[in-house]
């Protein structure tokens, strides 16, 4: 009897311990790590410069938007916003616009995605974006060479742009 006690507290102990594991905490453990590694590889082969262009849209309008980060030597030196498609009652001055060095992330409103680093964006999908949640779908691809190109999650039940998260169009290293 003494022993079945041992046996089925160390069961109990042995699934409380693997439960909360960070391995269970993540949805898309092993692409993330697989991505991960190709991020690793492409940071040193392009001396961690590069540009990528984030996509987004609303599923209710004519246009969509497009935000390019260019990073050299891993820091962000632009940011280029451009709306897509047939924009109405957007002002002129807010249909493009740049935002160098020392301005970056001054356009707080403007439906542009956040200036930053690939390492950044790596870190925010480990902690944010593909944390396993009951109530959302998540969603993760690497289809940018094995780079990040989808992100994110959309909570059961949510009807109109409900995507929190990032998709990452393109990757490009700089040209030294």
């Amino acid at each position: 009897m003494k022993n079945k006690i041992y046996f089925i507290t160390l069961l109990l102990i042995t699934s409380l311990i693997s439960s909360c594991s960070s391995d269970d905490d993540l949805n898309y453990q092993n692409d993330l790590e697989n991505s991960q590694k190709a991020w690793s590889n492409f940071k040193e082969t392009s001396n961690n410069s590069y540009k990528y262009v984030v996509s987004g849209g609303s599923v209710f309008a004519t246009y969509g938007w497009e935000t390019t980060v260019t990073v050299l030597n891993g820091i962000i030196i632009q940011r280029d916003f451009a709306y897509m498609g047939n924009p109405e009652n957007i002002p002129e001055d807010q249909l493009e616009w740049t935002e160098n060095e020392n301005e970056i992330n001054s356009h707080e409103y403007s439906g542009a995605a956040d200036a930053l680093t690939l390492d950044e964006i790596y870190i925010k999908a480990e902690q944010e974006w593909l944390i396993k949640r009951q109530d959302a779908t998540t969603y993760f691809e690497s289809e940018n060479n094995g780079l990040i190109s989808t992100c994110g999650y959309v909570e059961k039940g949510c009807m109109d742009d409900c995507f929190i998260g990032i998709t990452i169009k393109s990757i490009t290293a700089l040209k030294n």
